[in-house]
């Protein structure tokens, strides 16, 4: 693989594709270079019977060219952007995210998104608790939101005194209190516009936007530990009362405080 640079032993072949609950596709180097019928077929039967299916960065050429993307949303590579809608017309390409979750069919743009990506699928699966504890693992950010942009629009900051860090960790111990874009500017000594721009340039994303995923993620972990009392939760995690974290939690995770403690509480 990859030019000879290792090589994978004890490989199954496509035949457990047919029984697998999720199908990954792994990036290909050679995009413009047609994936055997064997494979498309492999792809095709997975996704008539039910499975998952996931792309990671280029991996998202194989399953439009099997067809199952038709219609669909999904991401790529920036760099394969416009070879992607020359070859795919069909696919609904949304080529400035991170990664895009379609339902049974999941997509991530690069090889830094194919982590966030996978993270989300652990998340999805097991819960905030486990991802987080896979993340610290990786040393790895714990959650960027598949919404994000690729890549920034200028390079990052040389400056010690620019860098989020600080004011991100003194967040991350006050999420219960009724912080405000102002509170952080104020911890960081910059006027919030200013904030705003470093979010962007660092971060990809919004300082409230920021605060609120962090907040909801707490409630979730706090929900896992087995907190079964919304209103202490919502309290606890700085999203106010239970209303806002049930609003909160159906728009992020799709589903409700309840479902989600019957699925992952202890």
């Amino acid at each position: 693989m990859r030019d000879g640079f290792f090589t994978l032993t004890g490989v199954a072949d496509l035949a457990l594709a047919d029984t697998a609950d999720t199908l990954i596709v792994p990036n290909r180097p050679d995009t413009e270079v047609p994936r055997r019928p064997s494979v498309l077929d492999a792809v095709r039967r997975a996704h008539a019977r039910g499975a998952r299916l996931i792309g990671f960065c280029s991996g998202a050429f194989t399953l439009a060219e099997a067809g199952v993307l038709d219609g669909r949303r999904a991401a790529a590579h920036w760099q394969w952007a416009g070879s992607f809608r020359a070859h795919f017309p069909a696919v609904r390409l949304e080529a400035d995210v991170l990664f895009v979750d379609d339902g049974d069919i999941l997509t991530a743009a690069g090889s830094a998104a194919a982590l966030d990506l996978g993270l989300h699928v652990v998340r999805r699966d097991h819960g905030a608790e486990v991802a987080n504890s896979v993340s610290r693992r990786l040393v790895f950010a714990a959650h960027r939101d598949g919404g994000q942009r690729q890549f920034v629009e200028r390079p990052m900051p040389d400056l010690p005194d620019e860098s989020l860090a600080p004011v991100l960790a003194w967040a991350q111990e006050r999420l219960d209190a009724p912080l405000t874009v102002a509170d952080l500017a104020a911890r960081a000594a910059v006027s919030p516009a200013t904030l705003h721009r470093r979010f962007r340039a660092q971060l990809g994303t919004t300082p409230l936007a920021w605060l609120t995923g962090e907040r909801l993620a707490l409630a979730c972990r706090l929900i896992e530990r087995g907190e079964s009392r919304f209103e202490v939760v919502a309290r606890r995690s700085g999203l106010g009362t239970a209303t806002n974290l049930r609003a909160l939690m159906r728009r992020e995770t799709g589903i409700t405080p309840s479902a989600y403690k019957r699925r992952f509480g202890s």
